[in-house]
């Protein structure tokens, strides 16, 4: 006991002294609050599974869109250092919206390139980008300075297709991954991990988890949900993926 103490001592200063941070991005599924209401973010539960500290930098209703144009990753990435982790997770924020554009869609397609053009409230005509041209922008320019991004898929809504069997992913989690492989970037299938962790606990446990909609958790579906990006983070051969704690090596699950 006293020897496992003292090697979780010396890896929580070693880390102090390295000076690496984990940084996330992401919208309320991840942020401080969660949506409101008594949920929580699971980002606010991650750093108990690692040795190196956790600034949470999502907020809530930021699509990768919204999240660029409000100008918060250019202030990620002016304030990362070399070696600094940086975990990106959109996709709850990024459909398509209605005839009036709502700040927060991207154009759909899965390439760098396409654009589209979309009415604002005000009338005016905006020309908006795809999410992996967002995505991958910031993971470019993140590298650029050195850092580490990790890109994420987004976290499943509690929706079933049948009692024992969740909803299939949206479109966002499939362009995650593309980004990741453009860009040479480790990959966390969050949304594929979730799914493993709810089907295990069924349908009616893991509702309790929403309180007031089905898409943000209670702290402790929140919990539940940093355990999943933990594992899936384990099963990659991240430089993140060694700066597990002892609780972050016992997640249960599978990897996949």
């Amino acid at each position: 006991m006293r020897t496992s103490l003292v090697v979780s001592v010396f890896a929580a200063i070693t880390a102090v002294v390295s000076g690496q941070t984990v940084y996330l991005a992401g919208d309320s599924t991840m942020a401080k609050g969660g949506g409101g209401s008594g949920t929580e973010g699971w980002g606010q539960y991650l750093a108990q599974y690692l040795t190196v500290p956790v600034v949470n930098d999502a907020v809530a209703g930021r699509s990768a869109r919204s999240y660029t144009d409000e100008g918060r990753f250019n202030t990620l990435i002016n304030t990362v250092k070399s070696g600094d982790f940086v975990v990106i997770e959109f996709g709850h924020n990024d459909g398509t919206s209605g005839a009036t554009d709502n700040g927060r869609q991207d154009a759909v397609g899965s390439d760098t390139t396409t654009t589209a053009t979309v009415t604002a409230a005000n009338g005016t005509q905006i020309v908006i980008h795809t999410f992996n041209y967002y995505v991958q922008n910031a993971v470019n320019s993140l590298k650029a300075k050195g850092a580490i991004p990790i890109v994420s898929s987004q976290t499943p809504d509690n929706i079933w297709s049948s009692a024992t069997t969740m909803s299939g992913p949206s479109r966002f989690v499939g362009y995650a991954q593309i980004a990741a492989s453009q860009t040479g970037t480790t990959y966390v299938n969050h949304f594929n991990y979730v799914v493993q962790a709810y089907q295990k606990l069924g349908q009616t446990q893991v509702t309790t988890f929403y309180p007031n909609d089905h898409t943000h958790t209670s702290p402790t579906g929140a919990n539940i949900v940093a355990q999943t990006f933990v594992k899936g983070l384990a099963c990659t051969n991240s430089a993140l993926a060694s700066k597990l704690s002892a609780s972050g090596k016992s997640v249960p699950g599978n990897c996949i």
